[in-house]
């Protein structure tokens, strides 16, 4: 690697570190390296062997997955940022790495004693030691890896668990500690519930599948082929940025990482063709983000949709195609706009990828292609992912720029662990916000609070509910806050005869947008450090190339037809897509302040106005919507066409 390169690769660690918590890890490690390389290899040695033959119980799969990825969390995240760059590992965080290996493979040494006989004769006082330990541990090691916030709101989840008798209108009988911290340690409802067991078996393998996918640089192809496909055409190097941020984006799982890694190559490259640098930042980071949304992978919250709704994960993804279809699109057309606002034309055809090349070289495309055949052939994702992971680990060596050394290999299963950390500890602390809901009945009276407080009006519901989507998802990962809002939020919804997949789809959508919704934008952010941009400014302007993201779900839950729901045939879908596209259109026109030609404020209002009636599920006010729409197309049009004819005359 060249000195440029290793000074990149500098800048890409330091604006993670500060943009990202995950990021914050030890970087010189000394002799504690080999430990973490043992325990992290054997990690996903371990996830690779279950996945080949078989999970093992949830409890005990649980209990090695969070063990292990514990105790790589204390070695490589130390209790304060500010000290990332001391040498090696204080002794105390040694001590609290094996506490956490201990207490976790505490369980499988006592397994049968733990779930039968206890049942019978209760814990020991040694059993309620080690699941208090067990807890504090989780906590402490989340908060270095994911942040306060999720801490903060577990800890909040507790107090009510222990204090509920004294809590008015959503009290409950109470719980004394010994019974919580058993129940949450030692149950498969819990930490070791729904999100922990599904970290354990499809996202861990997932994840490793994009390591992979960036170690072999495969992920560097999607960039390539984004470019040929867009790079000629007005603004293509912003569609271009686009389309393979949300190929990456999609098996990433994390805004802040995709908008760090894709973006070192396509903000320069946005930015070069003459976009601002703010713009630049904003369309990275809402594509980054939306990856999140656009199957086969969407990222890891659709695993835990799966089984919360008891639908089929081949059966989501397609669900999730035209709410995807329809985000994009609303991003592409905001790029188009912009690119036209500000005269950006298309790269020549000697600066983009040479066809020849791209063609030989799609095989590349193959892993993907596994993971989406194998899933819609009904194949369990864990098949799909073992698969798609072998698929790339044996095309990598068919080139020198993607084969890997032995060296490499062995620490490709160490950095599949390190990736995983921040789900792992997202995951069980979010079981135990689940768990407290579920086991005290939580969940049926904050839905009944939010639609007390919206005086039974539906809109407001989903208004409601959106609010607390954006601000739980401004402090928390998007699994975690998926896991939270689908079990306190998604009740109220539910009340009101939705289809269940709407529910679901409409607070996972907008747990998402937090990473780039003002103020704590973070993906905005990363975007911003890389272009040199305001990153308040980059945030609005991702939420205005995004705006899709904050009407779809709108759409799909009055209109379940989006998701294939209902009376979902081919000429009712057909409908709904064509106009919620020109809805979209005319939104991303009325966003940017262009469209044929500028747009001054009153037809931006004029054409926001008409979008929402586009999309609005009811043909009468689309029809009304189309009208309008025509009518600024066409005065723009043969008003831009008059301006022509005027200035030719004129010289």
């Amino acid at each position: 690697m060249s000195e440029t390169q290793d000074i990149k690769e500098i800048d890409k660690r330091e604006l993670m570190a500060k943009y990202d918590k995950e990021s914050n890890f030890r970087t010189n490690l000394g002799p504690w390296g080999w430990v973490t390389l043992i325990i992290g290899g054997a990690l996903t040695i371990f996830q690779l062997y279950t996945a080949f033959y078989g999970a093992k119980v949830s409890l005990i799969q649980g209990a090695i997955h969070l063990g292990a990825g514990l105790s790589l969390v204390y070695l490589l995240y130390p209790l304060k940022t500010s000290m990332t760059k001391r040498r090696g590992v204080p002794w105390y965080d040694a001590l609290l790495a094996i506490a956490a290996l201990f207490v976790n493979f505490y369980i499988l040494f006592n397994y049968e004693r733990l779930v039968k006989d206890a049942i019978i004769f209760g814990f020991t006082a040694f059993d309620q030691i080690v699941a208090t330990a067990g807890v504090i541990l989780l906590l402490e090691a989340t908060r270095r890896v994911v942040g306060l916030p999720i801490v903060i709101i577990a800890i909040v989840a507790l107090l009510y668990g222990l204090f509920g008798q004294y809590i008015p209108v959503i009290g409950h009988a109470g719980y004394d500690w010994p019974s919580l911290a058993t129940e949450m340690f030692y149950s498969s409802s819990s930490i070791f519930g729904t999100p922990i067991q599904i970290s354990s078996t499809y996202i861990y393998l997932f994840l490793f599948f994009g390591v992979i996918l960036v170690k072999t640089n495969i992920g560097q192809f999607f960039n390539d082929i984004a470019l040929r496909l867009t790079g000629r055409y007005t603004g293509g190097t912003a569609k271009a940025a686009v389309a393979a941020s949300g190929l990456q984006g999609m098996v990433s799982g994390s805004s802040v990482a995709n908008t760090v890694g894709s973006g070192s190559f396509t903000i320069p490259m946005m930015k070069n063709s003459g976009f601002k640098p703010h713009f630049a930042a904003a369309t990275e980071a809402s594509a980054s983000t939306g990856g999140q949304i656009m199957p086969p992978i969407m990222g890891a919250a659709a695993f835990i949709m799966a089984s919360y709704t008891g639908i089929p994960y081949n059966e989501i993804i397609i669900i999730a195609i035209i709410p995807a279809i329809l985000y994009f699109s609303g991003v592409f057309m905001g790029t188009h706009f912009e690119a036209r606002k500000q005269g950006i034309m298309g790269l020549a055809k000697d600066q983009l990828p040479k066809l020849k090349n791209l063609v030989k070289r799609l095989d590349l495309f193959l892993p993907l292609v596994i993971i989406i055949g194998f899933l819609l052939a009904g194949k369990t994702p864990t098949y799909a992912a073992l698969f798609a992971i072998v698929t790339a680990f044996v095309i990598s060596f068919f080139r020198k720029d993607t084969r890997m050394s032995f060296k490499e290999i062995i620490k490709l299963l160490e950095e599949g662990a390190r990736t995983a950390l921040p789900v792992i500890a997202a995951c069980a602390t979010a079981g135990i916000i689940a768990g407290t809901v579920t086991t005290t009945g939580l969940g049926p009276k904050i839905a009944g609070g939010i639609i007390e407080l919206a005086q039974g009006q539906f809109f407001l519901v989903m208004f409601f509910t959106m609010v607390a989507c954006i601000i739980l998802g401004m402090g928390l990962p998007t699994t975690a806050n998926y896991v939270v809002t689908a079990t306190m939020a998604a009740p109220a919804l539910l009340a009101f005869d939705v289809p269940v997949i709407a529910v679901h789809m409409f607070v996972f959508y907008f747990g998402i947008v937090a990473d780039i919704t003002p103020p704590v934008c973070l993906a905005a952010y990363a975007g911003a450090g890389i272009a040199g941009a305001n990153p308040m400014k980059a945030g609005v302007t991702a939420v205005k190339l995004a705006i899709a993201a904050f009407i779809i779900p709108y759409m799909f839950v009055t209109q379940p037809i989006l998701l294939l729901q209902g009376d979902a045939n081919v000429l009712n879908v057909s409908i709904a897509v064509i106009t919620a596209m020109l809805g979209m259109a005319s939104i991303s026109a009325s966003m940017i302040g262009y469209f044929v030609s500028s747009v001054n404020w009153l037809e931006r209002i004029i054409m926001f106005g008409a979008g929402l009636l586009l999309v609005y599920p009811d043909l009468k006010f689309s029809l009304v919507g189309l009208v309008i729409f025509g009518a600024i197309f066409a005065i723009q049009f043969f008003g831009g066409k008059a301006g022509d004819k005027n200035k030719r005359q004129t010289a």
